[in-house]
């Protein structure tokens, strides 16, 4: 529950008082399990990220070529960012520090070490450009996906989260591919809706 009102109204904006009213407890109750705001964010940010890593992991098992699984993980991607407000990355990082740590370490560690394994993946299916810096398109797609979030680039009363991070995936993942690759794209009847 906490996380829910968190990614909808920003975590500044949702008080002790408002996720004890939600959960039906008191804040005393609260207080038993969580120290304080902070911790209760730092606990709520660490369960999310971890549900995001098997979620991912499980995508990357189950697709049948790296086209299918950065597909599958936009579809991840625009269902998680359909209801999250931007602010909350600008929460974290200001108001919560420790959580933030997570979030940056969660990107160096799992995050870009999927993407480079799916560049790899994709270069020897042979729908990915073999001539491709994985190093360096790797970073550069993390950062990428980052942009999203930055509400002067992209304010939120003008601009839905979800759809710029369809935007730049869409534009990412075309540069990258082969023709062989693109066609793969535009063919994928499961993901249709995405392109």
């Amino acid at each position: 529950m906490a996380r829910d009102l968190f990614m909808r109204f920003g975590i500044r904006s949702i008080s002790m008082d408002d996720i004890a009213g939600a959960v039906g407890m008191s804040k005393k109750t609260i207080y038993t399990s969580f120290a304080d705001k902070d911790a209760l964010v730092e606990a709520v940010i660490g369960r999310h990220l971890g549900e995001s890593e098997q979620k991912i992991s499980e995508l990357v098992r189950e697709s049948t070529n790296a086209v299918e699984e950065i597909l599958m993980t936009m579809r991840l991607f625009e269902t998680e960012f359909r209801n999250l407000n931007p602010i909350v990355l600008h929460d974290l990082r200001k108001f919560h520090p420790e959580a933030y740590r997570l979030i940056e370490e969660h990107k160096r560690k799992f995050v870009l070490q999927t993407m480079r394994s799916n560049m790899q993946r994709g270069i020897r299916e042979g729908v990915f450009r073999a001539d491709m810096n994985v190093e360096i398109m790797s970073r550069f797609q993390l950062e990428s996906m980052m942009l999203a979030f930055d509400t002067l680039l992209f304010p939120s009363d003008h601009f839905n989260l979800a759809d710029v991070s369809r935007e730049i995936h869409r534009h990412y993942l075309f540069g990258m591919c082969t023709p062989y690759g693109q066609t793969m794209v535009l063919n994928h009847q499961m993901h249709k809706d995405l392109l």
